[in-house]
């Protein structure tokens, strides 16, 4: 099963450089799940002053706004249930800090025959 994780720091510089240090031990997580084929793609994400919202009514209009959440960056996990993806989820946290990964199953859909 495929997930979607997004990392929202508690505190912090949104989209400020880590340390060093905290990069190696990035660098070593990522390896590692890499390796045993847990992560699929991970990217940061700009800051908030660099995002939009966009919103499409009911009535069909269009609204954007500058009104979004603080993310720092996502994950797409591989995990054979929704409890080792929490468990990878705890273990991400303990490398970037406090904060909250919103973690969402990707629907995955058979193709339908033709």
């Amino acid at each position: 099963m495929r997930y979607l994780s997004i990392y929202r720091p508690e505190s912090g510089v949104e989209g400020g450089m880590p340390s060093a240090e905290h990069m190696a031990a990035m660098g070593r997580l990522i390896e590692e799940w890499t390796a045993k084929d847990k992560l699929i793609d991970t990217q940061p994400l700009t800051p908030r002053d660099r995002c939009a919202r966009v919103r499409l009514s009911d009535g069909g209009e269009f609204t954007v706004s500058d009104e979004t959440v603080r993310a720092s960056g996502f994950a797409f996990l591989n995990a054979g249930s929704r409890e080792e993806a929490i468990e990878l989820c705890k273990a991400f946290l303990k490398v970037a800090g406090p904060g909250t990964c919103e973690l969402r199953q990707i629907l995955e859909f058979a193709p339908q025959p033709a």
